[in-house]
């Protein structure tokens, strides 16, 4: 994952929930590991709920470490207004995050804002009435000229894409998804007006992706065009004061059953996906 964060600047992350997950959900070890984030979890009453938590922060956290090369426990998350997260201390680094079913997504880059998403492709999307809430005039139109077998798997594509966008710009679901949209499959991706002209140019770049064989995983990734931050090490991107106490933080939670390395990785680049 270093590798390709280092060549590409922007790489994506997943994994399966089951290899995340702590052993004991009630751990007091877990508690320098998700800092800020620990009463939060500790409120939360649904096991399934902890469960996913707990192992979508982990998995997090143990990207951003190798990106900053600092010890997961020394990863402070935090939360802008409409709940995206971010690493506090590291305005170079941006962060993404995305849990459906069994898979956890993470996106990180250091060229400017990244937005992740991911469904299950055979999600049911095409109830009544859907299209008008979630779809522009001209997607609508797009999707009907789509055969039908592959209408719900395109209306996929295009949900995960609008995810994405919406939490790479940090609006989430408060941005109406009837309001922009995107192409044909097969075609540029860019962000469209409802009537289907441009709605963005070449700093923003798009793709999609199967994975797990049963998942869409799309992402947004914006080039800030400050150019690429080489040195990402906590060391260099922290002052010297901040970093002392950072490492001076309690002991860090073991590693769970799955390293953030072994997950597979997805590297971005303007074009899609590399292999």
């Amino acid at each position: 994952m270093v590798e390709a964060l280092n060549e590409r600047g922007s790489v994506m992350v997943h994994a399966l929930l089951s290899d995340w997950v702590p052993e004991n959900l009630d751990d007091p070890e877990l508690r320098p590991v998700l800092g800020r984030d620990w009463h939060r979890y500790q409120a939360m009453r649904h096991h399934h709920v902890r469960e996913r938590f707990a192992a979508s922060r982990l998995l997090l956290k143990h990207v951003a470490a190798q990106a900053i090369q600092a010890p997961p426990a020394t990863v402070e998350l935090a939360y802008k207004p409409g709940g995206r997260p971010y690493l506090r201390g590291c305005d170079q680094i941006d962060i993404s995050l995305s849990h459906t079913e069994e898979l956890l997504l993470v996106g990180i880059t250091r060229r400017g804002w990244i937005g992740v998403d991911a469904e299950l492709e055979d999600r049911s999307m095409l109830v009544s009435g859907i299209e008008r809430q979630v779809c522009t005039p001209y997607e609508r139109t797009m999707l009907s000229q789509v055969r039908e077998s592959d209408r719900n798997q395109e209306m996929v594509r295009l949900w995960t894409l609008k995810e994405a966008y919406s939490k790479a710009i940090g609006q989430g679901m408060r941005f109406r998804f009837n309001e922009f949209g995107f192409g044909p499959s097969g075609h540029p991706v860019q962000v469209l007006r409802p009537d289907g002209s441009p709605g963005t140019g070449e700093e923003w770049a798009f793709g999609t992706c199967r994975v797990e064989g049963r998942y869409t995983a799309s992402w947004a990734l914006y080039d800030a065009g400050f150019g690429d931050t080489d040195d990402t090490r906590a060391g260099t991107m922290l002052d010297e004061g901040l970093v002392t106490a950072l490492l001076h933080q309690p002991a860090e939670a073991p590693q769970p059953a799955a390293e953030a390395t072994a997950a597979t990785d997805v590297p971005l680049t303007g074009a899609g996906v590399a292999a």
